[in-house]
């Protein structure tokens, strides 16, 4: 993110939540729903001193967390989902639903712009990668088999996740 797009950010979060008088998680949301993301690229060995293993693992290498390891699996209270590499705001807990697979899930993200999908054939079953699309880190997977509104199962890593309550 360049000094530009983070005073831009910063200055319509701080608007957005002063007109709305929501508290910061709130205003979150409510500007994830409008702003288009600026890219974030950093070297390897940035991306290695900002994460920890685990987090540099799954976001940086596309790799994957046990199942039932995340403690985000818990966690239902209001609030908003951001990428753990970019702080961009992914998924509401509006949207989260237990999928009982083990792994954080959400049937929509909070922006379709917040995202981005690839094809992955990692696997003899082709799936539907989930990255963010600000940093380009592997979220996750989604699929066909979720509830309604949308049907899909949006199956992220808690640990490309962090969590910002509500208050």
């Amino acid at each position: 993110m360049n000094r530009r797009s983070f005073l831009s950010f910063g200055i319509h979060l701080g608007a957005a939540s002063l007109v709305a008088q929501l508290p910061f998680a709130s205003a979150l949301e409510a500007f994830a729903k409008t702003a288009p993301p600026g890219k974030v690229s950093k070297t390897d060995a940035e991306w290695k001193r900002l994460l920890t293993p685990e987090q540099y693992y799954v976001t940086r290498q596309k790799g994957t967390e046990a199942p039932y390891s995340s403690p985000l699996n818990k966690i239902y209270d209001r609030g908003t989902f951001l990428c753990v590499c970019c702080d961009l705001p992914l998924f509401s807990s509006r949207t989260k639903y237990d999928s009982q697979t083990g792994w954080p899930s959400f049937w929509a993200p909070i922006n379709k712009q917040h995202v981005r999908e690839e094809t992955d054939r990692s696997l003899p079953d082709t799936r539907t990668e989930i990255l963010c699309a600000r940093c380009d880190a592997h979220l996750g997977h989604v699929f066909d088999d979720g509830p309604k509104p949308t049907g899909l199962r949006y199956c992220m890593n808690g640990v490309a996740l962090k969590f910002v309550r509500r208050r």
